[in-house]
């Protein structure tokens, strides 16, 4: 008999066998006119507007011959827009073009589509198995520090919502009950109405606890509203609140919403610096008295 050493590296060889062939089947089916590398590239223009060449070269260990004729395709075809650096002009932030994010959009949702498919037919308890799993590999091999997964909810999380907003805000801001009444009316009419072909929930986790959330919106057929962002203490510090987001934004543009907006208010710095980082802009402010708090509300946009 193989030592044990030797039997977990041909149970990992044979994992990674199975997973290869699931992923290329999976590949085949939805990344259409692109290579998994491009369609990496394009994930990362996605969700790091202004990135420069060099970091998402770095970020997904690429060389650099290859992804300049990545760089060069997507520009051949209007994917993308590129500028100099202004500390470096051998050096060129990259922005993906109306045409490039549209690109994305539809190969987003095919991926969302396709995997969903494949998970339809486990059981819901297979499916938590599966994604612990997934999650623990990420955890073993990875950072670390097990790394924020996001998912969809499931029965007690609205609830959950509900009470780390209240909690969170309570203890940071000195909010009082109000606040978590509002969050629970809000987190009840999203149940009450939900429209899974224009809506959607996240749930951040790390190692199965709930760590954050999100929510996007139906406002009519050409807004969306982000509602809920909360980040709490333990998934701090790895660019969670900026995942969510960029989660929002993509599924806002694959439903055809042409703007998304926000209210938040002036105190909530961080939040405020993802919104401005993402490409929302200040439209409106008002001051106003809620919470057992004097605040100053402000309503932020985001064309897409």
């Amino acid at each position: 008999m193989l030592p044990d050493h030797e039997n977990h590296v041909s149970a990992v060889r044979a994992f990674n066998r199975f997973y290869t062939r699931q992923l290329g089947v999976l590949g085949q089916r939805l990344l259409g006119q692109f290579s998994l590398s491009e369609a990496r590239v394009l994930y990362e223009l996605a969700h790091r507007d202004g990135a420069a060449a060099k970091e998402i070269g770095a970020e997904l260990d690429l060389d650099a011959g290859y992804l300049s004729r990545i760089v060069q395709k997507f520009d051949d075809d209007g994917l993308i827009s590129r500028k100099p650096l202004p500390a470096d002009r051998r050096q060129h932030q990259l922005s993906l073009t109306a045409k490039g994010r549209q690109a994305f959009a539809k190969l987003d949702r095919s991926s969302h589509d396709d995997v969903s498919r494949m998970l339809r037919p486990l059981p819901e308890n297979d499916r938590r198995r599966l994604t612990a799993a997934m999650a623990a590999i990420e955890g073993l091999l990875g950072e670390v520090h097990a790394p924020a997964t996001l998912r969809e909810p499931r029965p007690g999380d609205m609830g959950w919502i509900a009470q780390s907003q209240g909690a969170c805000y309570a203890r940071e801001y000195g909010w009082d009950s109000s606040f978590e009444a509002l969050v629970a009316e809000i987190v009840a009419t999203f149940i009450k109405s939900f429209d899974a072909s224009r809506e959607r929930c996240w749930i951040a986790e790390i190692d199965g606890t709930p760590v954050g959330s999100v929510m996007l919106v139906r406002h009519d057929d050409d807004v969306a509203k982000l509602r809920l962002l909360l980040v709490e203490p333990a998934g701090r510090g790895q660019g969670l609140g900026k995942r969510l987001v960029g989660e929002c934004i993509a599924f806002a543009r694959a439903c055809g919403y042409r703007k998304i907006t926000l209210w938040t208010q002036s105190i909530l710095t961080a939040a405020r610096k993802i919104y401005q980082d993402a490409g929302f802009v200040l439209v409106a402010s008002e001051p106003h008295r809620s919470f057992g708090q004097s605040l100053i509300g402000e309503t932020w946009e985001m064309k897409l």
